[in-house]
C-alpha cells in the first residue's frame, strides 16, 4: 500500500493524511494500520495527565527539546477538547509548545476527544502505532485534563507521569481524584510558588501510607517554564523504564494494555454493526416491537445482539 511505505519513511504529509483516517475512523485508515502493524513496538510511550493550567505543555516542550538533544525522534499527540462549533480539537496546546513548533524535527498532532471520556481520544493508541512504525523513538501523549476521567491513559502509555501544581489543590483533593493511582512519577509544577512543600509532604505522606504500596513512587519538583527539573524528570522515567525492562513488567503491561484495546475495538466494532450495519435500523424496531409486546429489554437486546452476530 502506497501510503503505508510512506508513513513507514516517516513522511509528515503521509503521517498527517493517515492519522486523519484513523481518527475519522475509515476503512483506509485500518489497512494502513495492519499494513505498518509489523513495525510498531520500538518507541517509548510516555503519558502526561493532570489539571488544567499545571503546565503539561509546557513540561513537554521542554521535554522534546531535552530528548531531541539526546537523538531522539519525538512525537506529540496532545488530546484537546471538543471545539462545539467545528467538532475539532481547540490546539490550545499549540501555542504554548513554543520549542516544538519551531522546528521540524517534532510531529506534533492536536486531536479532538469527539466525546470520549477518559481523557484521551479513541483513535490516540492509532495515531501512536502509525508514529511509531514511522521511526519516532518517544512519543508523549498529553492528556485533556479534565478530571477523574484521565487514568484511561495509563492504558496507552509505558510509563504515566501526573503533574500537579500548588494550585491545583491539596494532596487530599489529589488523592481524591483517583489519577495518583496511575501515577509512575510525580511532578510538582510551579514549585516556586508557595505550598509547593506541603503539597509534596502530603503526598510522600499518602503513599507511605499505602496509596501506591507495591513500589516507591518518585516525586520530583519542577519549574517548567525555566527548565529546571526537565533533566531530573529525564532520569526518573529512564529509571523507572529500566527497572521494569529488567524485571519483566514492561512487556506484561503493553500486553495488558494490548488486551484491553483489543476488547475496546472489538466493542467498538460491535457497536458498528448494530446500528450502522445494513438492515440495522429494522433489527431495532423489530426489537422495540417485541419489548412493547411483552418481552424484557433484556431479552430483545440479546436476540437483537445474536442476529447481528450471526
Amino acid at each position: 500500500m502506497p501510503l503505508a511505505q510512506e508513513v513507514l519513511r516517516g513522511d509528515f504529509l503521509a503521517l498527517g493524511r493517515a492519522i486523519s483516517m484513523v481518527e475519522t475512523g475509515t476503512s483506509e485508515g485500518r489497512q494502513v494500520l495492519e499494513a505498518v502493524a509489523g513495525s510498531v513496538g520500538k518507541a517509548l510511550r510516555i503519558g502526561i495527565t493532570g489539571p488544567p493550567g499545571v503546565g503539561k505543555s509546557t513540561t513537554i516542550d521542554e521535554l522534546c527539546a531535552a530528548y531531541r538533544l539526546r537523538g531522539e525522534r519525538v512525537a506529540v499527540i496532545a488530546v484537546d477538547p471538543t471545539s462545539p462549533f467545528t467538532g475539532g480539537a481547540l490546539l490550545g496546546d499549540r501555542i504554548r509548545m513554543t520549542k516544538s513548533a519551531e522546528t521540524e524535527e517534532v510531529f506534533m498532532r492536536s486531536m479532538a476527544t469527539r466525546g470520549t471520556s477518559g481523557g484521551l481520544a479513541r483513535a490516540t493508541q492509532d495515531a501512536a502505532d502509525l508514529l511509531d512504525a514511522a521511526g519516532r523513538t518517544v512519543i508523549l501523549l498529553e492528556t485533556v485534563g479534565v478530571g477523574q476521567s484521565e487514568v484511561e491513559v495509563s492504558k496507552a502509555a509505558d510509563c504515566v507521569i501526573v503533574m500537579l501544581s500548588p494550585e491545583s489543590g491539596d494532596g487530599i483533593q489529589a488523592m481524591k481524584s483517583g489519577v495518583l493511582e496511575i501515577a509512575d512519577i510525580v511532578v510538582i509544577n510551579k514549585a516556586d510558588r508557595g505550598g509547593a512543600d506541603r503539597l509534596e509532604h502530603d503526598l510522600r505522606t499518602a503513599f507511605e501510607l499505602g496509596l501506591r504500596s507495591r513500589r516507591e513512587v518518585p516525586i520530583l519538583l519542577a519549574q517548567a517554564n525555566r527548565g529546571e527539573g526537565i533533566p531530573e524528570l529525564i532520569a526518573a522515567i529512564a529509571a523507572f523504564v529500566s527497572g521494569r525492562r529488567a524485571g519483566g513488567a514492561f512487556l506484561e503491561r503493553r500486553r495488558k494494555n494490548l488486551e484491553d484495546r483489543i476488547k475496546s475495538i472489538a466493542e467498538f466494532l460491535i457497536q458498528k454493526d448494530l446500528w450502522e450495519s445494513e438492515g440495522s435500523q429494522g433489527r431495532i424496531d423489530a426489537s422495540v416491537q417485541r419489548a412493547m409486546a411483552g418481552q424484557s429489554p433484556y431479552a430483545s437486546a440479546r436476540q437483537l445482539l445474536n442476529e447481528v452476530l450471526k
